[in-house]
């Protein structure tokens, strides 16, 4: 059975990557793409009247015309069953408790990479899968089973070596950069060393959530300058 996947995400460039991914891993396919929630709520009203309703949608929570948690409480009074995975920067405790009272399933953190989002989805499909079969549980061990795939901590987020806390450092400084940074000027504003700043710089560059170029001085030697994608077309 394939897993259809609706990606409500404002960004551009983020709902690009994040509906690439969900087309790259097996046993999923995208449903649409919408920037908005008038525009998600229309999706999906749409695909239900189809008779292809979504299975699962990677929402985020910050949205132009409203948050995402009142877009899933709506969608639920609307009779939409979809489960929810929170794709989000919001840290904030209370908002993953509201979204966790709100139905949410899983909450991801950005910056991620592909790798964070495909060990979401696989370990959705898994959790899928089981609910999926008819018929009684077992007993609790398959209840407990079923709800424990969803709830395994990842390890494969980021690469080796790489801190969580220490990115969002990162990725909060060249953000908030309007003409970017280079890695010298990125490790003197966060405190760590030019080459690990280098390190979690690339990273961005690779998860497509950075863009980065080379830039000639006076001495003629070029640097690398790293710049924010977020809002590019």
């Amino acid at each position: 059975m394939t897993i259809s996947v609706l990606v409500v995400e404002d960004d551009p460039v983020a709902a690009d990557a994040h509906t690439l991914y969900v087309s790259r891993t097996p046993g999923f396919r995208s449903a649409g793409t919408a920037h908005s929630c008038a525009e998600a709520l229309r999706l999906l009203d749409r695909a239900r009247s189809e008779g292809v309703p979504a299975d699962l949608i990677l929402l985020d929570l910050h949205l132009p015309d409203g948050h995402g948690l009142q877009l899933l409480r709506t969608l639920r009074a609307g009779g939409h069953t979809a489960d929810v995975i929170a794709v989000t920067s919001a840290r904030d405790l209370a908002m993953v408790r509201s979204a966790v009272s709100a139905g949410v399933v899983q909450y991801l953190l950005k910056p991620f990479g592909s790798a964070a989002l495909t060990d979401r989805l696989d370990r959705y499909a898994r959790y899928h899968a089981t609910l999926a079969r008819t018929g009684q549980a077992t007993g609790q061990d398959e209840v407990d089973q079923a709800l424990a795939t969803l709830r395994t901590p990842d390890r494969t987020a980021l690469p080796k070596g790489l801190s969580a806390p220490t990115l969002d450092t990162l990725a909060t400084v060249l953000r908030t950069a309007p003409d970017g940074l280079t890695a010298t000027a990125a490790a003197t504003a966060t405190g760590v060393s030019r080459i690990t700043a280098r390190r979690y710089l690339e990273h961005l560059v690779t998860t497509g959530l950075a863009d980065r170029e080379p830039r000639y001085g006076t001495v003629g030697r070029p640097e690398l300058h790293y710049r924010w994608r977020t809002g590019r077309p």
